[in-house]
C-alpha cells in the first residue's frame, strides 16, 4: 500500500540521487612521511659523513652530509607531491606523475588481503603502511605512509563485502598468552635466529671495516692468534654459556615478533596483529579461506603444541601472512581452527601395514646406498658411519608410518603425514578442485596408492601417502562422487536369459528331491 501526497503538499525529501553524489576525492600520503624518510636516511647520512671525514677531513664530511641531506629531502618531497590515490566504488587507483604518468588500478573484488604495518618511527608519529594484495590478477599496491585512522578506514572499506547477516564489527577469537613464549626453544627457527642475527651484524661490520680500510691482514692474523691462544677451560665455558643463552635468546626473539598476538573477526575477515617494534596487522578474507594447516616437530609433539596456518587462495608469502597462531597448545589451535573453518575431523584412519615397510625402506635406503658406494670406493669409515645412521633411521621410518592418517566428517577432510615436520591439513569439501591417484611400481605390488587432493590454496594440493587402492578411490568418491563415476569400473549386468534360467533350475531341483516332510521322510 502506497500513500501519495495531496495536491499542493510538498513531497518528502528523499536521499540524493547517485548522479549528484560527491565524486571520490583524490588523496595524498601523510605529510609526516618526510620525517619517517629522514629517520630512515639518517644511517646513510652518518655513513656518508664518516666516509668524508676519513677521506678529506671535516669540511669534506660536512659537504658529504649536506649533499646527502639535500638529495634525500628532495627525493621524499618529489615522492609525496607526485603520488595520489583515489578510492572508487569498484577499485582503488594509485597514480604517480613525475616525468611520465603511471596509474595502477586494483579491482576491489580481486583484493585478497590488506596488511597494515607500523614500524617504531611510524608508531611514534601515528602513521602506518598499507599493503594491498590482489593476487596475480590484480597486482599489489603500497601506501607509505598514511595516518592510522586512514589505514583502518582503507582496510575496512577495501575488505567490506555486502552480506545480509553482517557479523559484529570486531570480535576477539584468540590471543597468545605470555607463558606460551616459553615454547619458542622447541622450534628450530627461533632457536637459531640469534645466530643468524649475530652473523648478519658481524658480516656487516666486517664489510664496513674492509671498505674503510680498518681490516688488514696483520690485524686478522693477530686476532686469530689471540683466539687460538685462549685457554681450553675458557673456551669450554664460553661454549656452555652460548648453549645456555640459546633458549633465552629464542624466547626474546619470539616475543619481539609475536608480542600481543591477537586474532579478531571483523567485517567478514580474520585480522591477525602481532609485534613490538614493528606492529603488523594482516587481514584475511573468510570467503577465500579454504582450510587450515597444523604443523609440529617431535619436540613440539612431546610438549603438545602446534603451529596453525590458514590456506587462502591467491595469498602471497603464505608462510608469514597466513599464520593464525605461532607455537601454541594443540587444544587452543584446534579451537581456533573450529572457529574459522569448523571442527577438525577425527579420529584419523590408519594406513595399511604395507605402508610401514615402505616408510622404513625410504628412510633407510639413501643411507644404505651411500654406505654401499663408500665400500666400493674403499672408504670403510664412511660406510660404518652411514650404516650406523641407517640403523638409527629405522625408528624415524616407523614414526613416519604412525603419523599417516586421513579422515572426513562429511563437510571437511583431513590428511596427515611427516615426522620431523608433521603436517595435518584440514580442507573444506567445497575447496577440492581435483584428484590424482598415483601408483608407483612398488606401490602396485603392495596394493597401495597416493591420493593427491588439489585445492588451489596453500601449496596447491596435499597428499595422502600410501593408502590402500580401494580406500583412496572410495575416499575421493565419497566427497565428489559425480567426478569419479566415469572412472570407476562397475560389474557388467547379468544376461536376461541367465536370470530367467535361475528360477527354473531351482524348481527342477525341488521336483527331483521333493519337499521334506516332518521327520525327514519324503512326502
Amino acid at each position: 500500500m502506497s500513500v501519495r501526497p495531496e495536491a499542493g503538499e510538498p513531497a518528502a525529501a528523499g536521499p540524493p540521487p547517485a548522479a549528484v553524489a560527491a565524486a571520490p576525492r583524490r588523496r595524498r600520503l601523510h605529510p609526516l612521511t618526510f620525517v619517517v624518510g629522514a629517520v630512515r636516511e639518517l644511517i646513510a647520512l652518518l655513513a656518508a659523513g664518516a666516509t668524508g671525514l676519513l677521506v678529506g677531513g671535516m669540511s669534506t664530511a660536512f659537504y658529504f652530509t649536506l649533499a646527502g641531506l639535500g638529495f634525500g629531502l628532495a627525493f621524499h618531497v618529489a615522492g609525496w607531491v607526485t603520488f595520489t590515490y583515489v578510492l572508487y566504488a569498484d577499485r582503488i587507483e594509485l597514480r604517480r606523475v613525475l616525468l611520465g604518468r603511471s596509474v595502477k588500478s586494483i579491482p576491489r573484488d580481486r583484493i585478497r588481503g590488506v596488511d597494515v604495518t607500523a614500524s617504531l618511527p611510524h608508531r611514534l608519529l601515528g602513521l602506518a603502511v598499507v599493503h594491498i594484495d590482489a593476487g596475480a590478477e590484480g597486482g599489489e599496491g603500497t601506501l607509505n605512509a598514511v595516518s592510522r585512522q586512514e589505514a583502518d578506514r582503507l582496510r575496512r572499506v577495501l575488505l567490506a563485502r555486502p552480506t545480509a547477516d553482517r557479523r559484529p564489527p570486531r570480535r576477539l577469537i584468540a590471543r597468545v598468552t605470555p607463558r606460551w613464549y616459553l615454547y619458542a626453544p622447541l622450534s628450530g627457527a627461533y632457536l637459531l635466529t640469534p645466530f643468524a642475527l649475530a652473523g648478519s651484524v658481524l658480516g656487516t661490520l666486517y664489510n664496513l671495516g674492509d671498505d674503510l680500510g680498518l681490516i688488514t691482514r696483520q690485524r686478522v692474523e693477530t686476532v686469530g692468534h689471540d683466539v687460538a691462544g685462549v685457554a681450553p677451560a675458557l673456551a669450554v665455558a664460553l661454549l656452555v654459556l652460548m648453549i645456555l643463552a640459546m633458549p633465552v635468546m629464542s624466547v626474546i626473539v619470539f616475543a619481539l615478533f609475536n608480542w600481543d598476538f591477537t586474532v579478531h573477526e571483523r567485517d567478514g575477515s580474520i585480522q591477525v596483529e602481532r609485534g613490538v617494534l614493528t606492529r603488523r596487522a594482516v587481514s584475511l578474507e573468510r570467503r577465500r579461506l579454504r582450510g587450515v594447516e597444523l604443523t609440529d616437530n617431535p619436540l613440539e609433539r612431546r610438549a603438545g603444541v602446534v603451529r596453525l596456518g590458514a590456506l587462502i587462495t591467491g595469498l602471497g608469502d603464505a608462510a608469514h601472512r597466513g599464520r593464525l597462531l605461532p607455537t601454541a597448545p594443540r587444544p587452543a589451535a584446534e579451537d581456533l581452527a573450529a572457529c574459522v573453518l569448523g571442527p577438525v575431523p577425527g579420529p584419523l584412519i590408519a594406513h595399511p601395514r604395507a605402508a610401514r615397510g615402505r616408510r622404513v625402506a625410504r628412510a633407510v635406503a639413501p643411507l644404505a646406498g651411500v654406505a654401499a658406494i663408500a665400500v666400493l670406493a674403499g672408504q670403510p669409515w664412511v660406510a660404518y658411519g652411514c650404516a650406523a645412521l641407517a640403523v638409527l633411521a629405522v625408528p624415524l621410518g616407523l614414526d613416519r608410518y604412525r603419523q599417516l592418517g586421513h579422515a572426513s566428517d562429511g563437510t571437511r577432510l583431513t590428511v596427515r603425514s611427516g615426522s620431523l615436520r608433521r603436517r595435518q591439513v584440514v580442507v573444506d569439501h567445497g575447496a577440492v578442485i581435483g584428484w590424482r591417484v598415483r601408483r608407483t611400481l612398488f606401490q602396485r605390488r603392495l596394493g597401495l596408492a597416493t591420493l593427491f587432493v588439489a585445492t588451489g590454496a596453500g601449496d596447491g594440493g596435499y597428499s595422502a601417502t600410501d593408502m590402500s587402492e580401494s580406500d583412496a578411490v572410495a575416499f575421493a568418491a565419497a566427497i565428489t562422487p559425480e567426478w569419479l563415476a566415469p572412472f570407476i569400473e562397475r560389474p557388467a549386468p547379468e544376461p536376461a536369459a541367465k536370470r530367467d534360467a535361475a528360477p527354473r533350475d531351482a524348481l527342477k531341483q525341488d521336483a527331483e528331491f521333493g519337499d521334506a516332510a516332518p521327520g525327514g521322510a519324503p512326502a
